[in-house]
């Protein structure tokens, strides 16, 4: 009997440590910040704890140098009407945007080397029909810009440099009818390492992922089983490494807002499968790994790195610590496009009326 007592007494010291880490994990502090604008925010890319970029409507670019306790302002000259959907920061001083508008010229790439004092359009867009959604980098000059299809053909671009765009819609696989992406957040491309990246695509009668592993040259497309339609499909895509990623997607028809949904990969991308739904309704827009940025990644970073925070244009946001099996609801959270991390801590969730949110987990 005293034996019995003492493990009954074990378990519930362990039970009640277990409830007590639980509600700790289970607890990401989110912490408004003053963006100084009121215009909606569609992307946001940290270069680490200090230093974060994001851009929106209106032409209207963002920068932080101190976490988030200030943020400066801008609108780039000639851009005022446009939308910029894809930032990525390189430092405080460097850093492009990607724009989209209603006439083929107005989709540009921006680059920025005084902290967003001056803009250099590297690229205009001159095809109709074309529509580029989204961009990544694998270095500050190593990087891909997506389209949607025109003509059966992916009109995609590549930079070597940092400084010029060059066609590598002879790489790409060929659409699919219908087929197209969406620029909710510029997460429809994923890069990882030095030379993986994943496009994510809707609009067909099946979501695809389009998948290369040697920096562009050749692609591969695989299917997934998330909804697409017209309205619907994969919006937003990442990887923690080379085999392991997780899609989000959705519908953007009002009338079927219950398709919001995630499925993971262990292959890199040639499977997929369905995770538990997320807690979130409307199509998911954004979503990232919580995640060390570069390559050096401690114990910390070990325990957090298959975090996924995902946002609905909609239906709110929220967290998984496990890749889908286990969701929880980020409170109070509405109208979120873009979410990304500099480490566990820095974090930035970023959507209408100029919200911006620091998440810490």
């Amino acid at each position: 009997m005293r034996i019995l007592r003492m493990v009954l007494v074990v378990l519930l010291i362990t039970a009640f440590a277990t409830l007590s880490f639980a509600q700790k994990i289970y607890q990401p502090k989110l912490t408004p910040q003053n963006s100084g604008t009121t215009e909606l925010l569609i992307t946001v890319s940290p270069v680490n704890s200090r230093v974060v970029w994001a851009a929106g409507t209106h032409g209207t670019f963002l920068l932080t140098t101190d976490g988030g306790k200030t943020w400066k302002s801008g609108i780039v000259k000639g851009a005022e009407w446009l939308q910029f959907r894809g930032v990525r920061g390189v430092s405080e001083t460097v850093a492009y945007l990607q724009s989209i508008g209603t006439n083929p010229s107005d989709f540009r790439i921006y680059k920025t080397e005084d902290g967003g004092a001056t803009w250099t359009m590297q690229f205009k867009n001159q095809t109709v029909g074309a529509f580029y959604d989204c961009f990544a980098f694998w270095t500050p000059k190593r990087g891909i810009s997506h389209s949607d299809s025109v003509n059966g053909v992916f009109p995609d671009l590549r930079t070597t440099d940092g400084t010029t765009w060059q066609s590598i819609s002879g790489n790409m696989p060929p659409a699919l009818p219908g087929e197209f992406s969406f620029s909710s957040s510029d997460t429809c491309v994923a890069t990882q390492g030095e030379n993986n990246a994943w496009i994510a695509t809707g609009g067909a009668t099946i979501a695809r992922i389009l998948a290369t592993t040697d920096g562009a040259n050749t692609w591969n497309a695989y299917d997934t089983p998330l909804l697409s339609s017209p309205s619907a499909g994969a919006f937003t895509v990442d990887f923690r490494n080379p085999l392991n990623g997780i899609v989000g997607g959705g519908d953007l028809n009002p009338s079927d807002p219950d398709n919001a949904r995630t499925a993971a990969s262990v292959d890199g991308g040639k499977t997929w499968t369905f995770t538990n739904a997320p807690p979130v309704t409307g199509a998911i827009f954004g979503l990232s790994y919580v995640r060390h940025l570069g390559s050096s990644c401690n114990q910390t970073c070990q325990a957090v790195v298959r975090y996924v925070v995902v946002t609905a244009n909609t239906g709110g946001a929220a967290w998984t610590p496990d890749e889908g099996t286990t969701w929880y609801v980020l409170p109070g959270v509405t109208g979120g496009w873009a979410v990304a991390f500099a480490n566990p801590d820095a974090g930035w969730l970023v959507g209408m009326g100029g919200t911006i949110l620091k998440i810490s987990f």
